[in-house]
């Protein structure tokens, strides 16, 4: 672990955790993940476009046609394609793709299933824009991870899989049943474990915390396509990537699951302030590239 990493994690586990725990509305935590975003200025080569929940994210020159669509995390309360916008335009800057990052209802502007309808609309439009799932890579990470995989799971019994997947320390199991939940919920720098259960019952809104379209966990893939999945060796979803990464490859799918010694929850949105973070990007851009290289052949 570098220093700054180490750092990080001191910073997190003194400041952004305990602020986190103090947060009492979902408003006061989705204000204070775009303030908290803002620190992190988009790097001088970033267009960003926005059309109307979507926003296209590209940084250089771009391939035609083909996309990366990343849903963003922030526990279904807080994020949104505009927050994640500078660690999206180094992914586009690594690939030469665009990014498109769809805004969807948080939870409390629209209860649940809404941002899984929202996901599933977004892939309709992109189809009927003129693209195709295999030029299509999708992408999310933390909340946004589970969302995707969701997603992935409904586009796979429909026969529409995207060429890959990649997920950034996905939350999958609204259920709260992983066991690295209890492990770390003391030495996790940035998950406040012991309010992860009050998100899920406020995001849930009465729904079934094993429901498929909320907890990917317990979802029906279908001949899943490649998919990347990278985590914290030492965070508390360590283990919501490990058993979504062992269901998936029960359906018959590939998956690449990286366990990251000492690195925090979605530490890839440090980029620019830890090298850890430019080098798990560099690590997607790369699978990206290979999968989209196999799926034209």
């Amino acid at each position: 672990m570098g220093w700054r990493l180490a750092v990080l994690r001191f910073l997190g586990r003194h400041v952004m955790r305990p602020a986190l725990m103090r947060t009492t509305t979902p408003e006061m935590a989705a204000a204070d993940f775009a303030r908290a975003a803002r620190l992190f200025r988009a790097p001088p080569y970033l267009c960003r476009l926005t059309d109307g929940p979507l926003h296209w994210i590209t940084a250089g020159p771009v391939a035609p046609r083909r996309l990366i669509v990343h849903f963003h995390g922030g526990a279904y309360l807080s994020g949104s394609g505009a927050t994640h916008a500078p660690m999206l335009g180094r992914l586009s800057r690594l690939t030469r793709l665009r990014v498109c990052a769809p805004d969807y209802p948080l939870l409390q502007e629209a209860p649940f299933p809404a941002a899984f309808d929202a996901a599933c609309a977004t892939w309709d439009s992109l189809m009927t824009r003129g693209y195709a799932p295999a030029d299509i890579i999708l992408g999310g990470d933390s909340a946004g991870g589970g969302l995707m995989l969701a997603l992935l799971a409904r586009l796979t019994q429909r026969g529409e899989a995207p060429a890959a997947a990649y997920a950034m320390s996905p939350w999958t199991d609204l259920t709260m049943s992983g066991q690295s939940l209890a492990d770390f919920a003391a030495s996790d720098p940035i998950i406040p474990v012991a309010r992860m259960g009050e998100v899920a019952a406020l995001y849930l809104a009465g729904a079934a915390p094993d429901d498929p379209r909320a907890s990917p966990l317990f979802a029906r893939f279908v001949a899943p396509p490649p998919v990347l999945i990278q985590v914290g060796a030492e965070e508390a979803l360590r283990d919501d990537a490990i058993r979504i990464a062992d269901r998936l490859r029960a359906a018959g799918g590939r998956v690449d699951l990286r366990l990251w010694p000492g690195a925090p929850h979605v530490w890839h949105i440090l980029d620019g302030w830890v090298p850890e973070a430019r080098a798990g990007l560099r690590e997607v851009a790369a699978f990206i590239q290979t999968s989209l290289d196999s799926a034209s052949r």
